[in-house]
């Protein structure tokens, strides 16, 4: 592996189905890369938390990875409403999801908790009206 391996995905917005699909892709590359397990499953916990968020609250957006020999770097943005309070946001169990994503067993507001567990560092740069940029690195 050379200095640095870069992966780029569209996240769709209007498809449930297909959300998580960058997290299973970045996995069985992470796999193929000869990545541990644990680094794969907290890649792609991180990875798949914020593509559902990204397709719940912003209409998609772009997923970035930038694969390390010592560390994994994901960047997630969307041109969505934005956060307005990160803190509140950063609380298990709190969820702007509408009904409708709940029904289908989203929303339970795990996310954002989830992927900061998962990840070393994550900080999350939101202006309302404008979008989301979350960083996560996961060390290796």
């Amino acid at each position: 592996m050379g200095n640095c391996v870069n992966f780029h995905f569209d996240i769709d917005g209007d498809n449930f189905t297909s959300a998580g699909e960058a997290s299973v892709r970045i996995k069985k590359s992470l796999r193929e890369m000869g990545f541990t397990p644990d680094v794969i499953r907290r890649v792609s916990v991180a990875m798949y938390e914020g593509e559902i968020n990204m397709v719940i609250h912003a209409n998609g957006g772009t997923a970035d990875v930038n694969v390390y020999v010592d560390k994994i770097e994901i960047i997630l943005a969307d041109n969505g409403p934005g956060i307005s309070n990160i803190e509140l946001a950063m609380q298990e169990g709190y969820s702007t999801a509408p009904d409708n994503i709940r029904s289908l067993g989203f929303g339970a507001g795990m996310g954002l908790p989830n992927m900061k567990n998962y990840t070393d560092d994550m900080k999350i740069e939101s202006e309302v009206g404008k979008g989301t940029t979350v960083f996560m690195t996961v060390n290796v």
